[in-house]
C-alpha cells in the first residue's frame, strides 16, 4: 500500500501543477515561471509510470487486476 499511497502523492502534485500551469498561461505570464512548472511535471509523470511498472518488472508477473 506504500507504493500506491506514494503514487496518489505524485498524481495529486501532477495535478496541481497542471493547474497552475494553465493559470499562469491564461495570466500570459513569463514562459521561464511556465517552463519551469512543465518540466516539473513532466519529471512527476516519468516517476508516476516507473513507479506503476515497477512491480510488473520485478516480479515478471502480469498484472491480473
Amino acid at each position: 500500500m506504500e507504493l500506491t499511497h506514494r503514487i496518489e502523492i505524485l498524481e495529486t502534485k501532477h495535478k496541481d501543477i497542471h493547474n497552475r500551469i494553465e493559470t499562469l498561461e491564461a495570466e500570459h505570464a513569463p514562459d521561464e515561471f511556465i517552463v519551469k512548472l512543465k518540466k516539473e511535471k513532466l519529471a512527476l509523470k516519468d516517476e508516476i509510470e516507473r513507479l506503476s511498472g515497477w512491480p510488473n518488472q520485478d516480479s515478471g508477473l502480469e498484472d491480473m487486476s
